[in-house]
């Protein structure tokens, strides 16, 4: 049966982010700057024709899940299957080093470090959409990871980064502690969507108590420019 993880970014779009939403009943997206994301419901001809004067020619924009058929001037640039994974009711971690809450004084450095690692799913603005948490070393942003999507029940941890010079010393886990007990002390589950190719990553995930829902994709589209 399917859910709202199914087709997250809608029903994140047409709740807690409908103030950065553009569309209207069959699609919407993000409003640029702030997530290349964008979603239809039900997913099929009407809400992709609805879709489609939301991007602007030339832009590249992301779909979760389900694909629909592309219309003429989309290219499917490229398909990264995930494994969306449910985190546990509680988690622990070391807290012998400090967390900084970041914001808007951060935007650049925290745009370098996820960028550096995970290019073409974060925009300078994505902060703005949730809580994130950094850990430095002698001033400098190491590790940080955040909320993304947000719907009901349900909040997406994501831009979970450590600068390669600093991984291994588990500062991931610190830092996805920190928000899945906010989340759970809020009543609200934590989950996350991970490459399935990235191992590493995974086993670590089911370490901490994270479980599989299912294999979702991201699928990333073109809008190309009218000859």
């Amino acid at each position: 049966m399917k859910t709202a993880l199914d087709n997250p970014a809608w029903w994140a779009l047409d709740s807690y982010h409908a103030n950065f939403a553009i569309g209207g009943d069959l699609a919407k997206r993000y409003q640029p700057g702030i997530l290349p994301f964008a979603a239809c419901h039900p997913v099929g001809q009407d809400s992709v024709a609805a879709l489609d004067p939301l991007i602007n020619p030339g832009e590249s924009f992301y779909l979760i899940g389900e694909l629909p058929t592309p219309p003429a001037g989309w290219i499917v640039e490229l398909e990264l299957p995930c494994a969306q994974m449910i985190g546990p009711a509680a988690i622990t971690a070391p807290d012998d080093v400090p967390l900084s809450l970041l914001g808007e004084a951060d935007k650049e450095e925290m745009y370098d470090l996820i960028t550096s690692a995970q290019p073409g799913y974060y925009n300078r603005d994505t902060l703005r959409l949730g809580t994130y948490y950094g850990i430095r070393m002698n001033g400098k942003l190491v590790a940080m990871a955040g909320e993304r999507l947000r719907l009901k029940g349900y909040t997406e941890l994501s831009a979970i980064c450590t600068h390669p010079e600093y991984r291994g010393q588990q500062y991931a886990q610190r830092l996805i502690a920190r928000l899945c007990q906010l989340h759970h002390a809020a009543g609200i589950a934590p989950f996350l969507h991970v490459a399935a190719s990235n191992e590493r990553a995974i086993r670590l995930y089911e370490y901490m108590g994270f479980t599989h829902r299912r294999q979702i994709s991201f699928w990333r589209i073109r809008k190309t420019v009218p000859s």
